[in-house]
């Protein structure tokens, strides 16, 4: 007999895990009609857009400075998952004449990883202590 649905997070490598996903950002979408969840989502589950999301935490990139230190990776390949990550809104953007350079949107990782924990492990955010602000390291990136 299946597991209702609410309790399906207290077992992540069941079966059962999938559908509750499913439903969970079903509601999610329901109730944040930007679907940001979804595309933070979708932007995580592949393995080069979090690479590119690596090489763009705290520093500025442009295209170029990513295919170079990706290796193996085409220009209009990183295009297309700048694109995605940019859709999700999980980078900044930044012109400077014909070149754009891209960082991390650290504060939108932040927001789109809380929410996921408060769906799929609300025992461990409310157990969890509050993080004090000033404890928080938020600097901007620097330009290189």
């Amino acid at each position: 007999m299946p597991l209702p649905l609410a309790t399906c997070h207290l077992y992540p490598l069941d079966i059962y895990f999938i559908p509750c996903i499913l439903f969970t950002l079903m509601n999610i979408n329901m109730t944040d009609e930007s679907g940001e969840s979804v595309s933070f989502a979708k932007a995580m589950a592949d393995e080069t857009r979090q690479r590119v999301m690596g090489l763009l935490c705290c520093r500025w990139l442009c295209v170029g400075d990513i295919v170079e230190e990706m290796r193996g990776i085409t220009q209009p390949t990183v295009s297309h998952h700048l694109a995605i990550l940019r859709e999700a809104g999980l980078v900044h953007v930044r012109r400077e004449g014909k070149q754009v350079f891209y960082s991390l949107n650290q504060d939108e990782v932040v927001d789109c990883c809380g929410r996921i924990m408060r769906v799929f492990a609300p025992e461990r955010v409310d157990s969890s202590p509050p993080v004090a602000l000033s404890s928080i390291d938020a600097r901007e990136p620097e330009i290189e």
